[in-house]
């Protein structure tokens, strides 16, 4: 091509990937290997030394999983990605390099169920603690800093209410802090929202959802905005310090604006070891050559069943920021112009009884706990993945007793609304 930047469904299609060397294949290949052969010893050396960039075991990094790195790291506008096995695995690794035991992270109280549960509960055993903030009150976030703070964590768009996040505004607050800022852009897609060009040192996904499409692999990943200093204060001393099992080399020093990432596969991936399956990355990366076409079309039949659901005599009210009438409408427009995401809830008169009834009278959507799946799908979160918070806690994160998430697919618009009609209904 020509010095043109390639367009965002140019990029979905072909970056990263190149015809196989050998082969000749145009699809880039499942590489089914544990390891990989040296050139000679100086070569195994070079690579082991951080000396030379390479392939050396799978659990590390693999050229399967390299395309998929890269082709999500041109979407968001990053310098370099990692994948990994979960989006769960995916938070672990960029903790581990940021946090010591002792060490505080501020996250937005509107998140994920399980990243609620993982920060609360499974962190506390590395040291880690949670400091909870209030996405619709930023200075809630200046009033949680305090020395021991290393990071702030948000969601671009949050689940389960489908809440637009001002990720300009917290990025402010990151910033004066000193700490990076990162954000869970799994909801949105780099489609809808691109964290990095808003503030954001590092931006996060569940390769699962919208990125690979199709609810058949699991994958996380970890895209390293190159913005962030770890240099600064000796804040950071797994990128600032020597490494001992590296001969001293200073990662920060040596690897410049892709350090994170390089981080987060030497000393995270290495030792913890949740590598990405190649197979889902062949998978994951399929799914992602025709992610604008789905995500327009998640988004646009979104749009549809929200306002009819806002109309319905059974509905006590609708969460949803593609709406005129909702109160992160303007956050929306500004952050997401080409649609506000396909995740939503709704509140129903009926209560939590009307909200579990609902579910069990729902013939195409699918009941499971999933989201950014081709097919349509819905869950009663206090029942299930907010199970494990207090009522308080239910309502502050948006998963209240009469609340029901929808993840609205690709099917005919028609078709869901005859469903959530006939449920409703009964």
């Amino acid at each position: 091509m020509s010095d043109r930047l390639p367009g965002f469904s140019t990029l979905a299609v072909h970056a990263g990937a190149q015809p196989d060397p050998t082969t000749g294949a145009r699809a880039t290949p499942i590489y089914q290997t544990t390891s990989f052969v040296f050139n000679d010893a100086d070569h195994a050396a070079s690579l082991f030394g951080l000396q030379a960039f390479g392939n050396i075991y799978t659990r590390i990094g693999n050229p399967t999983n390299a395309v998929l790195e890269e082709r999500v790291a041109a979407l968001e506008g990053g310098t370099a990605a990692l994948a990994v096995a979960s989006g769960h695995a995916a938070q672990v690794v960029i903790l581990q390099q940021l946090l010591q035991p002792g060490d505080e992270f501020i996250a937005a109280r509107k998140l994920y169920g399980g990243s609620i549960n993982q920060f609360t509960h499974a962190f506390k055993s590395f040291g880690w603690n949670v400091v909870w903030a209030d996405p619709d009150d930023i200075a809630s976030f200046e009033r949680a800093v305090t020395p021991r703070t290393k990071a702030i964590f948000i969601e671009s768009i949050a689940n389960p209410a489908g809440s637009i996040t001002d990720i300009e505004a917290i990025s402010t607050v990151a910033r004066k802090a000193g700490v990076p800022l990162i954000v869970d852009n799994t909801l949105a897609s780099p489609y809808l929202i691109r964290p990095i060009d808003h503030g954001a040192d590092i931006v996060v996904h569940s390769l699962t959802k919208f990125l690979g499409g199709h609810g058949n692999s699991l994958g996380g990943i970890i895209v390293d905005a190159g913005t962030f200093d770890w240099s600064t204060g000796g804040k950071y001393p797994m990128l600032s310090e020597p490494r001992p099992e590296y001969h001293g080399i200073r990662l920060q020093e040596t690897f410049g604006n892709f350090a994170f990432a390089i981080a987060c596969r030497v000393l995270g991936l290495r030792d913890l070891g949740p590598a990405l399956s190649p197979f889902n990355a062949f998978m994951i990366l399929t799914g992602i050559e025709t992610l604008p076409l789905r995500m327009q079309k998640h988004c646009d039949n979104a749009k549809a069943v929200a306002e009819f659901l806002a109309g319905h005599p059974a509905v006590a009210s609708v969460s949803y920021a593609g709406l005129p009438s909702d109160k992160y409408h303007q956050l929306a427009r500004k952050y997401a112009p080409k649609g506000a995401g396909a995740v939503f809830t709704f509140s129903l008169k009926g209560g939590y009884d009307a909200g579990v009834n609902l579910v069990s009278k729902l013939q195409l959507f699918s009941h499971l706990a999933n989201v950014g799946d081709t097919r349509s799908l819905v869950i009663h979160p206090a029942s299930t993945t907010h199970s494990q918070l207090d009522d308080a806690a239910k309502v502050k994160s948006g998963a209240g007793p009469d609340v029901v998430r929808l993840s609205i697919g690709i099917e005919d618009k028609e078709d869901l609304i005859a469903d959530l009609e006939q449920a409703l209904g009964a």
